[in-house]
C-alpha cells in the first residue's frame, strides 16, 4: 500500500511529529511505501536526511514556511490568519505532492492553521481515501486543549464550553478569551473553527482516528465525525531489557514533557514538599513555565529536584526507567499521553490525574495510580506509597509494560490502521458513551 502522511511540522517538534516518524519507518518495515509531506520550516533536519525521511522526491512541493507563534505584525499577519482558514499555497502543493506519489491513503495528522483543511481539496478530488488521526481536541476546541485562563491570574482550568453541535459551539472561546486570554486571538481560532463546521472542511476524511475513547466521546457530544471514528492506541515501543533497571535500584521519581502551567508540574512540586520519603525529581523537558517551576523548586523542595532541559529521546527513555515512578500531574484532559505509555513500557508505574484520556492508560492500583488533578496531597500520598514500597511499584511496572506489549504493539497498530485504510474496520457506533471535563 502506498501511504501518504501530512503533518504541518516533518522534524522531532512534539508527540504528534515523533508519532508520524516513527509510524512511517513502522509501516516501511511492513513493506508498505510511505512517503511525508508538509511544511518547510528552519528546524527541518539538512536536506539529504529530510529527503530520506520524505521517503519520495517531495522537498520542492513542501508547503512554504509559516511563522504563527508570533504572528508577524501588519499585513502580513492578516494574510497569515487568512491562510489558517483556507491556504492555497498548501492546496498547490499538496496537488502536486499526489500527482507525484500516487498514495492510495492519504494520513492527516496535525495540518491546522500553517496548512488548513485546503490541503482535502485535492485528495478529495483525486478520489484518493483519507483518513485523520486526532492528536488533540482541534476539531471541537478552536484553542486545542479544552481549558480555559484560570481565575483571578490563577493557573488554566478544564473546560468544556465548545464542546456542543453546530457552528456557534467554537465562539465560546472568544467569551472566555480561551487563546492566550486575548481577546483577538480567541477571535481569530473561534472563526476559524466556526467556519470550517459551517463549511464541512473536515466531511471529506473518510475515517477518524482518537487515540482514546475520551477522545471519541468528546467528538461525539460536538457532532463531529458520527458514524466514522476508530479508536485506535497509540503504539509504544517497549524499552530494550538492557536499559531496564532492577527494581531496587531505583529511588526517584521522573516528570518528562513541555514545562508549561497545563502540565500540572507546580502541583508535583508541591507534593514533593509534602512526600520526604522521595529523595530526588527529575524533570526532563523545557518550556515557557521553567523558570518560575525552577525558582519554585527552590522554595519548596531545595536540592531535591534536577531540570535536566530538553534530552535526547534515549536519555529521557533510561531516565525514566531508572525512576520509582513516572509522574503525568496534567490538570488537563490530556487525550493520551506519551508519557504514560513510554513509562509502562520501561516498567515504571506511572501516577496520572484523572482528567482525560490518561485513566484509560492506567488501572489504578495495577499498573499505577490515579489522583485528581490540583490535589497536592493526594499526588504526595501516591508518591510516598510507591517509593516505600519498591517491591510493589516494580510488581505495578511489570502489569504495566505486560500491558503495553499487547495493547500498545507497534505492529499491531499498523494492521489496524490497515484496516482503518481499507475501509474495513469497524467504526464506533453513534452513541458511544463517554465522560465530560468540567464546563469552564
Amino acid at each position: 500500500m502506498r501511504v501518504l502522511h501530512v503533518n504541518k511540522f516533518l522534524h522531532r517538534r512534539g508527540g504528534a511529529e515523533a508519532h508520524v516518524l516513527d509510524l512511517a519507518e513502522q509501516q516501511r518495515a511492513a513493506g508498505h511505501a510511505v512517503a511525508l509531506w508538509g511544511m518547510r520550516h528552519p528546524d527541518d533536519p539538512a536536506p539529504d536526511v529530510l529527503d530520506a525521511a520524505l521517503g519520495a522526491p517531495l522537498r520542492d512541493v513542501l508547503a512554504p514556511h509559516v511563522e504563527l507563534e508570533p504572528a508577524p505584525p501588519g499585513l502580513a499577519g492578516v494574510r497569515a490568519a487568512a491562510g489558517t482558514v483556507w491556504s492555497p499555497a498548501a492546496r498547490r502543493g499538496m496537488s502536486a505532492a499526489l500527482q507525484r506519489f500516487s498514495p492510495d491513503v492519504v494520513h492527516c495528522h496535525n495540518i491546522y492553521h500553517q496548512l488548513s483543511p485546503s490541503v482535502l481539496a485535492p485528495v478529495r478530488r483525486a478520489g484518493v481515501r483519507c483518513v485523520m488521526t486526532l492528536h488533540d481536541y482541534k476539531l471541537v476546541c478552536p484553542s486545542y486543549q479544552m481549558l480555559a485562563p484560570g481565575r483571578d491570574g490563577g493557573p488554566p482550568r478544564p473546560c468544556d464550553g465548545c464542546v456542543r453541535p453546530g457552528v456557534l459551539g467554537p465562539l465560546q472561546a472568544v467569551r472566555h478569551r480561551c487563546k492566550g486570554g486575548s481577546l483577538a486571538a480567541s477571535g481569530v481560532v473561534a472563526v476559524e473553527t466556526a467556519l470550517h463546521r459551517a463549511l464541512g472542511a473536515y466531511d471529506g476524511v473518510h475515517a477518524l482516528v482518537a487515540p482514546s475513547r475520551f477522545l471519541a466521546g468528546v467528538l461525539a457530544r460536538a457532532g463531529v465525525g458520527v458514524g466514522r471514528t476508530h479508536v485506535v492506541r497509540n503504539p509504544a515501543a517497549p524499552v530494550p531489557a538492557d536499559v531496564l533497571v532492577p527494581a531496587a535500584a531505583r529511588r526517584d521519581v521522573v516528570v518528562a514533557g513541555r514545562l508549561s502551567p497545563e502540565k500540572g508540574v507546580d502541583v508535583l512540586l508541591r507534593a514533593l514538599a509534602a512526600a520526604p520519603a522521595v529523595r530526588r525529581l527529575h524533570v526532563a523537558g523545557d518550556g515557557p513555565a521553567r523558570a518560575d517551576l525552577e525558582a519554585l523548586a527552590r522554595e519548596v523542595a531545595p536540592g531535591r529536584v534536577v531540570f535536566h532541559g530538553r534530552l535526547p529521546a534515549d536519555d529521557v527513555r533510561a531516565l525514566v526507567a531508572g525512576a520509582v515512578a513516572a509522574a503525568v500531574p496534567s490538570r488537563w484532559s490530556e487525550n493520551a499521553p506519551l508519557a504514560v505509555t513510554e513509562a509502562l513500557a520501561a516498567g515504571v508505574p506511572a501516577v496520572v490525574t484523572a482528567l482525560g484520556g490518561a485513566p484509560e492508560l492506567v488501572r489504578d492500583g495495577v499498573d499505577g495510580l490515579v489522583v485528581p488533578a490540583e490535589d497536592p496531597a493526594a499526588l504526595a500520598a501516591a508518591l510516598t506509597r510507591l517509593v516505600e514500597d519498591p517491591a510493589g511499584a516494580a510488581a505495578m511496572g511489570a502489569a504495566g509494560r505486560a500491558r503495553v506489549l499487547v495493547e500498545h504493539d507497534p505492529a499491531a497498530h499498523v494492521r489496524l490502521l490497515d484496516a482503518v485504510y481499507a475501509g474495513t474496520a469497524e467504526p464506533l457506533p453513534p452513541a458511544a458513551p463517554t465522560a465530560g471535563a468540567s464546563r469552564g
